[in-house]
């Protein structure tokens, strides 16, 4: 399907890597895309491997399947990187966005002689700055839109401030620090 995009997403339970997933459907959808935003689970346990996907089109989406073969891939926590295949399927066309300070050369490694684009963030450090602890769900959020081009960084922004004020309506405090892990994200996202 022409002007598709199918993003992959992998975690572990308790990182948000499905609240993410429908972060960005909701935000793709009030900019006018089509969209589809689901989780996958196998046993649901903290910590234990989830997949989520996101499909953004201009046109209506007529799939209804998981994602095989996506344009992008995020990985919400590299050690995912030994455990899960995160590249199979994945169009050397597209790329893969991963939360880890491991150097390009280990990252290389590990994603078996993968080809396409690799970018890296640290989400865990932003979080920290921004948050006051570890939830690489926000920073991972943003760097993907930044990667896939999905919206602007403004229309991501505009739209979060909105989401964020609805879904924590009875925890404020944490707005401020959801926007500001939003906009060092879109920063600090590199290609290796």
């Amino acid at each position: 399907m022409e002007g598709l995009i199918e993003i992959r997403w992998h975690g572990r339970g308790g990182q948000g890597a499905k609240t993410a997933s429908l972060l960005l459907a909701d935000a793709a959808f009030n900019t006018g895309k089509y969209i589809q935003g689901f989780p996958e689970y196998g046993p649901e346990r903290m910590g234990a491997p989830i997949t989520a996907y996101n499909r953004i089109s201009d046109k209506p989406i007529t799939i209804h399947s998981n994602i095989y073969e996506p344009d992008y891939v995020v990985v919400v926590d590299d050690t995912l990187l030994q455990a899960v295949d995160v590249t199979a399927g994945l169009k050397e066309t597209g790329a893969i966005v991963i939360n880890t300070t491991k150097s390009a050369d280990i990252l290389k490694e590990e994603l078996k002689g993968y080809k396409g684009d690799i970018y890296t963030i640290d989400a865990r450090k932003i979080s920290i700055e921004a948050l006051g602890r570890y939830f690489p769900n926000t920073p991972m959020l943003a760097a993907i839109v930044k990667v896939a081009g999905v919206m602007t960084d403004e229309e991501l922004l505009e739209d979060m401030k909105g989401s964020f004020k609805h879904k924590f309506a009875k925890k404020p405090e944490v707005i401020d620090g959801n926007m500001k892990a939003l906009e060092l994200a879109l920063k600090e996202v590199k290609k290796i």
